[in-house]
């Protein structure tokens, strides 16, 4: 039988750990912060990304719970699919939203929290996804 020392064993631990944040992190492609390396992202981004693309991306990472990723609705869904459409028809919705002029579930709860600033880089991120 092999005996292993406390300390080689007390290292086994944050050696697996590490080994799963490694590969839970490769799993996840589209938080890759390449942009020829992710699919999520826009093709048009062929330069690295920047701070405010890797920003509006996050911000609209959280619109894919419903809308589907990168803004792409599962097929027969009733949630329209954001990808690829005119940054201001999303702008002008999200604004409306934002100020209760348009019906809805939780949307105006949501466009409530981004500030104009954040809904403009949200809705050219979603534009520029093709």
């Amino acid at each position: 039988m092999t005996t292993i020392s406390r300390a080689a064993a007390g290292l086994r631990r944050p050696l697996r750990l590490a080994l799963l944040a490694a590969a839970l992190c490769g799993a996840q492609p589209a938080l890759s912060a390449d942009p020829a390396k992710s699919p999520s992202l826009p093709s048009a981004t062929a330069a690295p990304a920047t701070d405010a693309a890797l920003r509006a991306r996050s911000q609209a990472a959280a619109c894919t719970n419903c809308h589907g990723p990168a803004g792409r609705a599962p097929a027969g869904s009733t949630i329209p699919p954001l990808a690829g459409r005119p940054q201001a028809e999303l702008a002008a919705q999200m604004q409306a939203f934002k100020a209760g002029t348009r019906p809805a579930t939780v949307m105006h709860q949501i466009a409530r929290g981004y500030s104009d600033d954040q809904i403009a880089a949200i809705t050219a991120w979603f534009a520029a996804v093709r």
